[in-house]
């Protein structure tokens, strides 16, 4: 790459940060007059009532004295939520939120936090549909429940009195997923893109709404959410059609070692245990952070500033997990990713100060584990670390099963081989997940949508040609006709299949 083409891409670079921090700037101020409105309302409200009490108490009955100091005590409830939240929302920009996780049971965190809604006024019922069998994850209970009151009143917001809220969740990749739907207005996909962004507000919204229920309660789901080392998402099928938010909850380190066996190994027990982590960053302070962060919670840390050392480490040291800064000296960290791909499967969590979406769909679709946006807290690192682990490990101990064999194909999980007709097939990390996928689940049709969040993750929903491209590029390797396949079979307009062996 040429001096000219690599400073044209730095300056692009830098033009978008300052366009993303003009746009920030621009949102603080909207947020800041926002909450001097809001913090005002109750104020007005409280500050008259006692007024009005005071300017002549022997007017009033003892019920309507009673009422004015339920409206007070109603509108001191609001302030103390309202600066809860900016509390809360101030620690995580600061990447200073603290959350305490414990192996919980998923049926008594949702009895729970509903125990709490309920008990708040709501005016919408709550169904609850728990897979059966769910593992215990690793949760902060009061923080969770502050995650799903959250999202419940959201719903609350946005839906008829008379309809149902129903809250979902199901295990998957060593997490289990949590869903709160409504039959509510749903959502644009111009709205979407802005849900979970501090100090965003959709245009034409009601005025009079709670700032939480302006964006900040979901920035707030957000932060928790993923210092507990999960994701969280929002899907609508467009404007009055409901909508449906998920995230998803590391299980319990229990839970993992009882799906992996007690025979099969530190790794498969709690693969958060002596693993080796290597950071590869260019800035020593984050990386002696890092180190220091790691280190205490038991983990063994490497680091350098050299990408290029690369190759020695994943060969030498063979690592169990690579933290990789986003830019790094004379090289992005996407081209790094690349070279990694090449030739490790190692598991990858991108560490950058830029948390636009793009970045973060660019990255996971190259195939990384995870993307955290700097700065981060000890507590969110190390949760992200552990939930890759653990989802690296209970899928390492699906592999342990007999080769899939079909005609001249042979898929070995174990050495995460394949071979066609004796021939090596090399495929890229992806390339062999989607035919691990499709292959482990061979005599039933995936869907579009499924092989999309089994394989690159719930950002890519809907993405039909991301899946029919990668199909393509597979069955090439294969040496497969895509007009009359032996392998991989196309159901139309639903997805694909792969035939008992």
């Amino acid at each position: 790459m040429s001096k000219q083409s690599e400073s044209s891409k730095e300056v692009e670079s830098l033009r978008r940060e300052i366009e993303e921090l003009r746009a920030r700037l621009a949102m603080r101020s909207e947020f800041l007059g926002m909450v001097s409105h809001e913090l005002r309302t109750p104020l007005t409200t409280i500050k008259g009532s006692t007024a009005t009490v005071l300017s002549n108490p022997s007017v009033f009955d003892p019920a309507e004295t009673r009422q004015f100091f339920r409206i007070i005590d109603q509108q001191a409830d609001l302030l103390r939520d309202l600066i809860r939240d900016l509390l809360d929302l101030t620690q995580i920009e600061a990447g200073a939120l603290s959350v305490d996780p414990e192996s919980t049971d998923v049926a008594y965190l949702v009895a729970e936090a509903k125990d709490i809604f309920l008990r708040g006024g709501a005016r919408n019922e709550i169904e609850v549909d728990l897979a059966p069998g769910l593992p215990r994850v690793e949760a902060d209970r009061p923080r969770i429940a502050q995650v799903l009151n959250n999202l419940w009143s959201n719903a609350s917001k946005y839906s008829p009195e008379s309809s149902t809220i129903r809250v979902t969740a199901l295990e998957k990749d060593a997490h289990v997923e949590f869903s709160v739907i409504d039959e509510g207005r749903g959502l644009s996909a111009d709205r979407m893109e802005r849900l979970f962004r501090p100090y965003s507000r959709g245009e034409g919204e009601d005025e009079e709404r709670r700032i939480a229920g302006a964006g900040l309660g979901l920035a707030i789901c957000k932060g928790i959410v993923e210092a507990h080392g999960g994701r969280i998402w929002a899907e609508s099928e467009g404007e009055g059609r409901g909508s449906r938010f998920t995230f998803t909850i590391p299980v319990s380190e229990q839970a993992v070692s009882d799906a992996a066996g007690s025979d099969y190994g530190v790794q498969g027990a709690r693969p958060e245990e002596s693993a080796t982590i290597l950071a590869v960053d260019d800035d020593p302070q984050l990386l002696r952070y890092v180190r220091n962060t790691l280190t205490e919670a038991g983990y063994i840390c490497m680091g350098t500033g050299d990408p290029d050392e690369l190759p020695h480490f994943l060969e030498i040291e063979q690592p169990d997990l690579v933290l990789l800064d986003l830019i790094l000296p004379g090289v992005s960290g996407f081209d790094v990713m690349k070279r990694i791909r090449q030739v490790s499967t190692v598991p990858v969590i991108f560490l950058s100060g830029h948390s636009g979406e793009e970045h973060v769909v660019q990255a996971l679709r190259m195939g990384a584990d995870d993307y955290i946006a700097k700065p981060f807290s000890p507590n969110e690192l190390v949760a992200r670390i552990e939930a890759s682990l653990r989802k690296r490990a209970v899928f390492d101990y699906t592999e342990v099963r007999e080769p899939y064999r079909l005609g001249n194909l042979t898929i070995d999980y174990m050495e995460h081989g394949v071979t066609v007709s004796g021939t090596p097939v090399h495929l890229t990390a992806t390339e062999y997940k989607l035919l691990f996928e499709l292959s482990v689940n061979s005599g039933r049709v995936l869907t579009h949508d499924q092989i999309l969040q089994r394989v690159w993750g719930p950002e890519y929903s809907g993405d039909a040609q991301l899946v029919r491209t990668m199909v393509k590029k597979v069955r090439r390797k294969l040496g497969e006709d895509g007009s009359n396949p032996k392998y991989i079979i196309t159901q139309p307009r639903v997805g694909y299949m792969m035939a008992k062996p």
